[in-house]
């Protein structure tokens, strides 16, 4: 007995020493000093984490003035992290997107209206079925303009709906792409159980609520 006693104290003391860990990586993610991505082409790149990637990338390209949008990982301190790392939370990482758009036809601003449109604005660590860190809520600011945007828009949402807003707000500092296959899922697995139960009814949300934003083929 007092052996097992001794090794659930080792593993205990083991566990909160890792967690101080994490907690103080993920601390210094945060109190980072953002990194502004330069215009490509005269495009500029914005990056969400709202959920499943899937859904999320799905969402962006229905909206004018967005040509892209990528699956991938970011908010986290691992290097190079995979979709089995980050489904362990330990990463740091959420599943994460980045909007490559024309800032001509479509606003920072109008980016973030449409990522709170495409949610429960109030769910922690998740959105719909998925849950954990790496499903939670963060929107990433390359500038102190962007910064505000987000801000003023979460204290005016949390106004309207008298709730907490649950998404974090995180200086940018890189944004890892997913594996091929996660690209454009939902587009080209429309039959999947997921994707038919989940993502296109989310989509079909966001799409009755902003169809101003919307292309002519969505």
């Amino acid at each position: 007995m007092k052996n097992i006693l001794s090794t659930l104290v080792l593993v205990v003391l083991f566990s909160c020493q890792n967690n101080a860990q994490i907690n103080e990586k993920q601390q210094a993610v945060i109190n980072a000093e953002p990194i502004v991505v330069p215009l490509e082409n005269g495009k500029a790149r914005a990056y969400f984490a709202s959920g499943c990637f899937w859904c999320v990338e799905a969402v962006y390209e229905s909206v004018k003035g967005v040509d892209e949008a990528i699956s991938g990982y970011s908010g986290g301190f691992t290097e190079n992290p995979t979709y089995e790392l980050s489904n362990t939370g330990a990463t740091g990482h959420a599943e994460a997107v980045e909007v490559i758009y024309d800032p001509n036809v479509v606003s920072f601003k109008t980016l973030v209206d449409v990522y709170f449109a495409s949610q429960d604005p109030t769910q922690i660590n998740g959105q719909g079925p998925d849950k954990g860190s790496q499903y939670r809520s963060i929107i990433f600011y390359q500038n102190d303009e962007q910064k505000k945007i987000i801000e003023d828009k979460k204290s005016a949402l949390s106004k309207i709906l008298d709730a907490k807003i649950a998404a974090e707000v995180y200086p940018f500092q890189k944004f890892w792409k997913a594996e091929d296959y996660h690209q454009n899922y939902e587009r080209l697995h429309p039959n999947q159980g997921y994707v038919r139960n989940v993502s296109i009814p989310r989509l079909n949300r966001f799409k009755a609520k902003m169809p101003e934003v919307l292309k002519e083929n969505h």
